[in-house]
């Protein structure tokens, strides 16, 4: 049952459109200071990207500006952490070998930007010219989610009231392998058949929302991948007018919380007599099946070169093929 419920160093999201192995290698092989140089690799030519040391004056001045306030209600250890992406040289560096848009989807619609020395991944929107909200790079690289968001996707975190950083990265992963397990049975994702097979209980001061597993009806084993480091990998995901329709309802309000939330929503127990005829659907289907499912292994197809075989190797899993 439900309770309660800057423009500098920014980057051209188009840059980050999924890349190939051979992209990886060649950005893994970043050198000192320096101009770019050609070398020759399998007899061919390419250009070996130097990356600059000296960080921008403006970046380091950041340093002396006075710490925001207004953020008690929110816990030490998440105000208190900053993001290695301060730096610009770092997030270029990291979004020419990472993908964050969705195939075919125009990178212009946002703006993929460093945070300040001041910011934390906890604030708000204080002094913004434009909409944004903060994504760690463990959504990227670990869980493979993409931009825009879906909306089942954005559902879920405003059926949580939490913004995309306040959910744990390992209840991401449930969210992830949720999707792809439905899309493997032929099934609509939709939010509260979701979240009827877990429970929430938000902490004051807030923290990072976890979701609990409902151990009798869950489908989904633990996810075994550790995220101690995720917590200083934030960066800006500011809305540019070509994006708008994808973050914004017509009236200009953000489709899910863009900003951390001192009430996420208290979930415990969901009764069936909660849900509508579509979510009875799916969790009636999820509930056919008696072994937990890997989450792990169904994150995985997100990043598959083969997903439709991938897919369909997780029907013949659940018999269904």
């Amino acid at each position: 049952m439900k309770s309660g419920m800057s423009s500098s160093g920014s980057v051209s999201s188009s840059s980050s459109s999924e890349s190939t192995e051979s992209d990886r290698s060649k950005d893994g092989r970043l050198g000192g200071e320096g101009t770019s140089s050609g070398v020759v690799t399998s007899g061919m030519p390419m250009e070996v990207v130097r990356e600059v040391r000296e960080d921008p004056p403006e970046e380091l001045e950041e340093s002396n500006w006075p710490a925001k306030g207004g953020y008690g209600w929110v816990a030490a250890d998440v105000r208190d952490q900053s993001s290695l992406f301060r730096w610009s040289r770092l997030l270029n560096s990291w979004l020419n070998c990472t993908p964050v848009m969705s195939r075919g989807v125009n990178g212009d619609i946002v703006s993929l930007e460093r945070v300040s020395a001041i910011d934390r991944v906890c604030h708000g929107q204080e002094g913004a010219t434009e909409k944004f909200f903060y994504m760690y790079m463990c959504h990227f690289s670990q869980l493979h989610v993409r931009l825009p968001l879906d909306d089942f996707t954005m559902g879920v975190l405003r059926a949580l009231n939490v913004a995309p950083t306040q959910l744990h990265p390992n209840s991401w992963a449930y969210l992830q392998a949720f999707r792809i397990l439905c899309e493997s049975l032929y099934l609509e994702p939709t939010p509260y058949a979701f979240l009827y097979f877990y429970d929430t209980r938000p902490r004051r001061p807030a923290t990072w929302l976890s979701l609990i597993s409902r151990p009798s009806i869950s489908r989904l084993d633990a996810f075994s991948q550790s995220f101690k480091h995720f917590k200083d990998g934030y960066f800006k995901v500011v809305v540019k007018e070509g994006g708008k329709s994808h973050f914004l309802n017509a009236d200009g309000s953000t489709k899910f919380p863009f900003s951390w939330t001192n009430n996420p929503s208290r979930y415990k127990d969901m009764g069936v007599e909660e849900l509508s005829a579509g979510d009875k659907e799916v969790v009636g289907m999820l509930l056919k099946f008696v072994d937990k499912l890997p989450t792990k292994g169904l994150v995985r197809v997100y990043n598959s070169v083969h997903p439709i075989i991938d897919i369909e190797g997780i029907c013949l899993l659940l018999k269904l093929c």
